[in-house]
């Protein structure tokens, strides 16, 4: 005896998607092509691209390289920064405490208001995605002397 068979799928149950509220912002940057950043907020040459920027700048990420010696200068982001490192080995440094390496792969959540500097090493670049939120404060430069103690 043959019965004819429905089948339902979790698709024919449930009412359409919603209309997406993602947005996609396109870059007016050409990869591979970073630029040099001003010489106030960082020691050394720094490529970075901007990769994006909420309306009202609550949020920004970026994509910097460091070169061997490069590294921000001391500062605090009001709502913190999160580093995801996707090149190279670098240092990341909190006020007051050992400097951290940092190697490919490694994600950094950094809270809200902790003074502190990133960069490359002396001898290895390091590249990563930066996501800042809130307003950056800059301070003062990195001592040289502190910067080649941390390596």
């Amino acid at each position: 005896m043959w019965r004819e068979l429905s089948v339902l799928t979790p698709s024919s149950l449930s009412s359409p998607p919603p209309p997406s509220k993602m947005l996609i912002s396109k870059s007016s940057h050409k990869p591979n092509t970073p630029s040099k950043t001003p010489t106030e907020t960082f020691t050394g040459t720094v490529h970075m691209d901007p990769v994006f920027t909420a309306s009202d700048n609550s949020c920004m990420g970026n994509n910097v390289i460091f070169t061997p010696g490069a590294r921000t200068f001391w500062h605090t982001h009001e709502h913190g920064q999160i580093l995801s490192v996707t090149m190279g080995t670098g240092l990341i440094c909190s006020k007051g405490q050992k400097a951290r390496r940092l190697e490919v792969g490694d994600v950094v959540h950094v809270p809200g208001g902790e003074m502190h500097w990133h960069g490359g090493s002396c001898s290895t670049v390091m590249g990563h995605l930066a996501i800042s939120l809130g307003k950056t404060s800059w301070h003062e430069e990195v001592d040289q002397k502190e910067y080649e103690e941390a390596n």
